[in-house]
């Protein structure tokens, strides 16, 4: 009994560090896709990191315990999960043409309590007082990361257009969590995630080929092929492994918290690459998402 404790605490804390190394490598997206932005189309650049990030799904499957003849028998699952995170890019893109990248970030702090929401909805995923707090707490210290500690900033956020387009993005992102661990069949988190990679990768192709044909490949800046290059192997291969690994593991709400920790890793990218950091009052919104996640690192069913 205490042996099988100690391996369902194991899988639990493998979990958490999956999500640890998520919110690192999303970071760097933010960072490198600043530098990118004004050279290529974003529906361009999304559709060939999702091809690429595919492609690397399926070495890594066929390299490792293989694709199972079964794994696609129903393929619609991957249509819905890779649909999600399709519609969240798509309309996250989209949003950003009419509001700014602070304002959408504010947004994407939802993330973590609609996925909560959902995975009660869904799996009946019960979050306790202590989570909520939790939550709260990390909502709050993202929130005043992403304004830089600047209450007037906070105070004058005002919802627009491209926020609620955003907003619905957000929703698609929140919902895909739970429906992993719901669509799930026992495939491997590689294989499952090869094949919504595959799924979304069409979507995309089917939504920007427009742009795709249109896009000057040969005389893009170095920029966007380290951009596209980091994206598809570390912001998006990976991290739909890593988010698969731990929504099989942890309950949706604790998944999508490590979101919260985003703006912190941006921190760190930005003086990696020699920028201007922000003051010192910002290391609040810091703490108060450590604190966050400290009381999420608590196993509530330990008992």
């Amino acid at each position: 009994m205490r042996k099988g404790a100690q391996m369902y605490l194991s899988e639990v804390f493998r979990g958490h560090l999956a999500m640890l190394a998520f919110s690192a490598l999303i970071a760097g997206s933010f960072a490198l896709g600043a530098l990118t932005a004004p050279h290529i189309d974003p529906t361009a650049f999304n559709a060939v990191r999702f091809i690429l990030a595919a492609l690397i799904a399926c070495l890594l499957a066929a390299g490792t315990a293989g694709i199972p003849a079964g794994a696609f028998a129903a393929p619609w699952r991957y249509a819905v999960l890779g649909g999600l995170m399709g519609a969240y890019f798509v309309l996250m893109f989209e949003a950003l043409k009419t509001t700014s990248p602070i304002s959408a970030s504010a947004v994407f702090t939802l993330t973590p309590i609609l996925s909560g929401l959902f995975g009660y909805i869904l799996l009946r995923q019960i979050t306790t007082r202590r989570m909520a707090l939790a939550l709260s707490m990390g909502a709050f210290g993202a929130l005043w990361v992403i304004f830089r500690a600047d209450l007037n900033a906070f105070l004058s956020f005002n919802p627009g257009r491209g926020e609620m387009i955003f907003f619905a993005g957000c929703v698609a992102h929140a919902l895909y969590t739970p429906m992993v661990r719901l669509l799930n069949r026992g495939e491997s988190p590689v294989v499952f995630s090869f094949g919504a990679l595959v799924a979304a990768s069409l979507l995309l192709l089917a939504t920007g080929w427009r742009d795709l044909v249109t896009t000057d490949w040969s005389g893009l800046p170095p920029v966007v092929w380290v951009t596209i290059i980091y994206t598809a192997v570390f912001a998006t291969a990976a991290t739909f492994i890593l988010v698969q690994y731990a929504s099989l593991r942890l309950p949706s709400a604790k998944v999508m918290a490590y979101t919260y920790l985003t703006p912190f890793w941006v921190i760190c990218w930005e003086a990696a690459l020699g920028h201007e950091l922000p003051k010192s009052l910002i290391l609040g919104g810091v703490i108060f998402i450590l604190l966050a996640l400290a009381l999420l690192l608590k196993d509530e069913h330990s008992r």
